[in-house]
Formats: C-alpha cells, sequence, structure tokens
C-alpha cells in the first residue's frame, strides 16, 4: 500500500469523504458505485467493487477467477484460447 498524504476527519455519523482526485483515479461514480470495506491487521482497505466481468460488462454467471470477476462465457473463451 502506498501512502496518499490525505487525511480526513470522521463526522459525527462516522463518515469521511473521499478526495474528487481518489475518486476519479479509481474512476468512482457518484449513486453507482460501490466500495468493499477490508480490515487488514489494523488498517481499514476500501475497494471498488465489480461484480461483473472485467472482459465483457456482463453480470450473469460471473465467477470470481484469480481476484477478478469473468463470466463463464469468457472463461471458456479464455480455455479455448489457451489449449490452441
Amino acid at each position: 500500500m502506498k501512502s496518499t498524504g490525505i487525511t480526513r476527519q470522521l463526522d459525527s455519523a462516522g463518515r469521511i469523504v473521499l478526495p474528487k482526485e481518489l475518486r476519479k483515479m479509481l474512476d468512482l461514480k457518484e449513486n453507482r458505485d460501490y466500495l468493499e470495506i477490508f480490515v487488514q491487521d489494523e488498517c481499514i482497505v476500501l475497494k471498488k467493487y465489480s461484480s461483473a466481468c472485467v472482459f465483457c460488462g456482463s453480470v450473469e454467471n460471473v465467477i470470481d477467477f484469480g481476484g477478478k470477476k469473468v463470466c463463464r462465457e469468457c472463461a471458456a473463451n479464455l480455455f479455448n484460447a489457451s489449449m490452441k
């Protein structure tokens, strides 16, 4: 992990605002994107959530493959291409 040097104070409801620069860098869209929240040791890690295939964008029959979301059709295409 690399530090951004950005700090934010929690409000009374426990919320923080992500700086515009970070939202732009991660292509986070207001009222559309979700963040996954992880805890690692004493760190809170935020990750852009994606449930769609990284190749075709389909949300049907998506599986986790090596930490990436891939639909079964693209996975089959990858497998077939690797066998040639």
